[in-house]
């Protein structure tokens, strides 16, 4: 028997560590938490002191007694569970369950799972840092009270099956109210004038520029008149260059990637829900097989709120950029960066281990979502230690009997960091940027057209899983373990639907939260929420007791339930019906979205008079080529998403490829692209355009029997199409990692 043993979270990373340990060391994995409340009941002994009953979870009884046989023959037993506050939880049940003593257990962390850092850690350990463990343990029981105590209540008022949360609670809440905001949102008119301007000749050369105001301010146009004073003007008037503005302007890139961030850039750019995202770099944290290198963790710990990153790392990411992309690429200073106020600064930022391991390098060892994640985690954090972008811009003011006319345009003069990445960024242009002709000030123009458009100023945008997680983090509401569970909570109670990436609330959520904002106005107020992770910061920090936290929050929420109780005797809240604009097949009534076991679907609302039931009708951009209908997006038997034509076998459209809302330059019929994550370029599919893509190079891979078995797309043919084998294969092919993926999940319980 080895000498020592390890205990880790994950089979993943057993593997992974037992490589950089000699033979006196035996690496067990305990398969996430080993002890919990338990589910039957509370669990906490409210009368004293708030002390829990922990429990072994059912199934790990075997897996438990086999650790402490393990232990019990063990010089040393190291617990080297994850770096926070849920690993460190973790690591001291197990320290409690195998009855290990503080001389024998020995705490052990891995910021990222390399050779030097795992074989450093085990020289130097430490004991398990209670204040870590009581923090966890105010985090999990405050969540237990408020998901057990409040939870029956919205059952017996509402319907069963609900929950509550301290966080999941407020994060609903904001989505209500960003639905709120649009649906009270009163439009303001505005208009827009676009001058189109040209050179006198013989100098050719002409630019649109838009209307700004004076020349002495700004001034914003809101009605036909305002427009109209502005066009009597210009019309009668010259117009002449009054100003051109030449600069270079430089672009600093952004900082390494926290959790929040690196969920927010995951959902735009790669399409990844945050919980995936989670799961994903959880298996790239504790190790892939590599080739010639065996199994590498590839990045540093996924779930930080630093934007610290260590000298060492700093110094290798110097050395490539100047190795790779040259000299002038690699400022005079390492950048370093300051993270926000209020954040825990446990671990640094999300890098990769060893950043001389490229993409490129290793794109053949990993899952294609292994390696777009690893691409987006290693460009952002070699371009945060690249010289600036630099942009040369020039801004150009034409004037006409007073009003001021401008047009701009930036042209990239130095790529800097941009030639690794570039971030996604979502702004609204209020000039028209375009390349200009060789101007001169006091030249005079030549006006060739006013264009005139009249707008409307739009309400707020939905709330989509990137921009909730950024309000959460810019309110203080959970931290980064959480985001991602509680996105993933609120989804899965249906409170919150996601349609294509915005989320929005539906009638239960919006039900569930009016109660809780009437009757529990503080556990969903952001404010008190963000009050409440501070508080268990403090108790991290051992400046606050976690039961003292805890008595301050109790004393308060027993007498706020006990007053909800006796308001709402009696009573039962109806949930009203969300209505969709698809109408029944048998009666026309319009029908109405209903939950089951499998799921939400549509149902008539006349029932039990009539039963008609079908599946939800997602709608997508496009229109059916043969026909000029709706496109819609179904699902075969085998659960795979096809796209057809509402009229069904009376059109008889159908194709596995996804429309997209792009007409066809050539032809104006619907574009499609290859279905499956990440941007594909669109296509046209009508076989008489010019621009018509053949199936065969849409970039699909084929097999000898997928021309047999798939129908060519936008085949006119009543039947249900057959899945080609060669995207079966692909569907399946995950199927390895998922056993990792659930138990990283289990891990991230979401409030309940």
């Amino acid at each position: 028997m080895a000498k020592n043993l390890v205990i880790v979270e994950s089979p993943a990373k057993a593997k992974t560590i037992k490589k950089y340990l000699g033979k006196d060391f035996e690496v067990r994995a305990s398969m996430g938490h080993v002890r919990d409340l338990p589910k039957s009941k509370l669990g906490i002994d409210l009368e004293h002191d708030f002390q829990p009953n922990y429990r072994l979870i059912p199934g790990k009884e075997e897996l438990v007694s086999e650790l402490r046989e393990l232990a019990a023959g063990s010089e040393a037993v190291y617990l080297a569970t994850d770096p926070d506050r849920e690993g460190e939880a973790i690591s001291w049940h197990l320290q409690e369950l195998l009855d290990l003593p503080d001389e024998t257990a020995r705490r052990v962390t891995f910021n990222e799972i390399t050779r030097g850092v795992v074989q450093d850690s085990i020289q130097h350990p430490r004991s398990i840092d209670h204040n870590l463990v009581d923090a966890q343990q105010a985090r999990r029981i405050l969540d237990r009270i408020v998901g057990y105590q409040v939870s029956p209540l919205l059952w017996r008022k509402i319907r069963r099956g609900l929950s509550a949360g301290r966080v999941q609670s407020v994060a609903t809440r904001l989505v209500v109210e960003r639905e709120e905001e649009i649906e009270a949102f009163v439009p303001v008119e505005y208009w827009q004038i676009d001058a189109d301007l040209s050179r006198v000749a013989p100098a050719a050369g002409e630019f649109t520029a838009r209307f700004v105001g004076t020349e002495k301010k700004k001034q914003e146009l809101h009605s036909a008149e305002d427009v109209q004073k502005v066009v009597d003007v210009v019309e009668k008037a010259p117009f002449s260059i009054k100003t051109i503005k030449r600069a270079d302007k430089k672009r600093s890139p952004s900082p390494p990637f926290t959790t929040s961030t690196l969920q927010q850039e995951a959902s735009r750019r790669l399409n990844m829900p945050p919980r995936r995202t989670m799961a994903v770099a959880q298996q790239l944290y504790e190790g892939v097989d590599i080739t010639g290198e065996g199994t590498v963790g590839l990045i540093t710990y996924m779930r930080t709120d630093s934007l610290r990153i260590s000298d060492e790392a700093i110094h290798a990411a110097r050395s490539l950029i100047r190795d790779r992309y040259g000299a002038a690429y690699c400022p005079a200073t390492a950048r370093r960066f300051k993270a926000r106020a209020g954040a825990q600064d446990a671990h640094e930022a999300i890098r990769p281990s060893d950043v001389r391991l490229t993409p490129e390098q290793i794109k053949k060892d990993l899952t294609t979502e292994q390696f777009k994640l690893y691409r987006l985690i290693w460009g952002r954090f070699v371009a945060c230690q690249m010289a600036a972008a630099v942009y040369d811009s020039m801004t150009v003011d034409a004037v006409s009997g007073g009003y001021l006319f401008r047009a701009s345009h930036s042209e990239l003069k130095f790529a800097g960091f941009t030639a690794v990445y570039e971030e996604s960024v979502e702004e609204k242009e209020s000039t028209v940027d375009q390349k200009l002709p060789d101007l001169k000030e006091g030249e005079p123009l030549l006006l060739k057209e006013l264009k005139k458009e009249q707008l409307f100023t739009q309400p707020p945008a939905r709330y989509t899983e990137a921009t909730l997680i950024r309000a959460m983090e810019e309110r203080g509401i959970g931290r980064p373990s959480t985001y991602a569970p509680t996105i993933s909570t609120i989804l899965d109670r249906e409170y919150v639907v996601k349609e294509r990436a915005n989320l929005r609330p539906t009638p239960l959520g919006r039900v569930v939260t009016d109660l809780m904002r009437d009757k529990f106005t503080r556990i969903v107020d952001p404010a008190f929420t963000a009050k409440m992770e501070e508080k268990l910061d403090n108790v991290e920090a051992g400046k606050e007791s976690w039961t003292e936290v805890l008595h301050t929050f109790y004393d308060d929420f027993s007498s706020t339930l006990e007053k909800a109780e006796k308001e709402l005797t009696g009573e039962r809240i109806k949930v009203p019906d969300e209505v969709s604009d698809e109408i029944c097949d048998l009666c026309g009534k319009r029908m109405v979205y209903k939950s089951g076991r499998f799921g939400r679907f549509l149902a008539c609302p006349g029932w039990p008079e009539c039963t008609f039931t079908k599946p939800i009708v997602v709608e997508m951009p496009g229109r059916c080529p043969n026909c000029g209908s709706r496109i819609l997006k179904r699902t075969s038997k085998r659960g795979y998403a096809y796209y057809a034509c509402e009229k069904g076998k009376d059109c008889g459209f159908m194709t596995w490829d996804v429309p997209v809302k792009d007409d066809c330059p050539a032809c104006g019929k619907t574009m499609f692209k290859r279905s499956g994550r990440g941007y594909k370029r669109p296509y046209c599919i009508n076989p008489d355009c010019e621009r018509f893509v053949p199936e065969e190079k849409r970039g699909y891979k084929k097999t000898a029997a997928d021309a047999e078995a798939k129908p060519a797309a936008g085949a006119e043919t009543g039947e249900k199409p057959k899945k080609p084998a060669a995207k079966k294969t692909a569907a399946k092919k995950p199927a390895a990692k998922k056993t990792t993926a659930k138990k990283t999940a289990a891990k991230e319980e979401p409030d309940t």
